[in-house]
């Protein structure tokens, strides 16, 4: 059985609620502000699923990714169908002159990275990697608000 690690992180972002949405759920351009992810590709014939790669440290992952629940300006909900097991939501809050972000990821740990790896250790570097990926999202809407002007 694998181990499950969960995390949630948030970033308010001084920006309008309708930008940070559409920044947002762009998936493919998710590597721009996601460190590990290396591409998210939308399924032509099913746009519910995406492709997603991940690399750190010489592992590369992929996993296909099916939206559960999807609320313009508030959730978008994920789990994944195949692949690396993950499933989680970010959520949108309109705080009228800016928006809170909240990112909720688990994560089931590979029987072999859990032999590896200390999971509190591997916990700690994730989350900070999620930290550091909302703060770069905030700088990434906050280019994209500066630009609209």
């Amino acid at each position: 059985m694998p181990d499950w690690l969960e995390h949630s992180v948030q970033v308010e972002v001084e920006a309008p609620i309708d930008l940070v949405w559409s920044l947002w759920s762009d998936l493919e351009q998710m590597p721009q502000w996601m460190k590990w992810i290396s591409s998210v590709k939308i399924l032509e014939d099913n746009p519910e699923l995406s492709r997603w790669k991940l690399n750190t440290g010489g592992l590369e992952f992929t996993w296909l990714s099916r939206i559960l629940k999807m609320v313009p300006q508030q959730i978008i909900q994920w789990e994944s169908v195949d692949g690396l097991p993950n499933r989680g939501a970010i959520r949108f809050y309109d705080r009228h002159n800016s928006s809170i972000v909240k990112l909720s990821v688990s994560y089931a740990i590979p029987g072999i990275l859990g032999r590896i790896m200390d999971n509190l250790f591997l916990g700690r570097a994730v989350e900070s990697t999620i930290k550091a990926d909302l703060e770069r999202f905030r700088d990434y809407a906050l280019q994209a608000k500066a630009a609209q002007k």
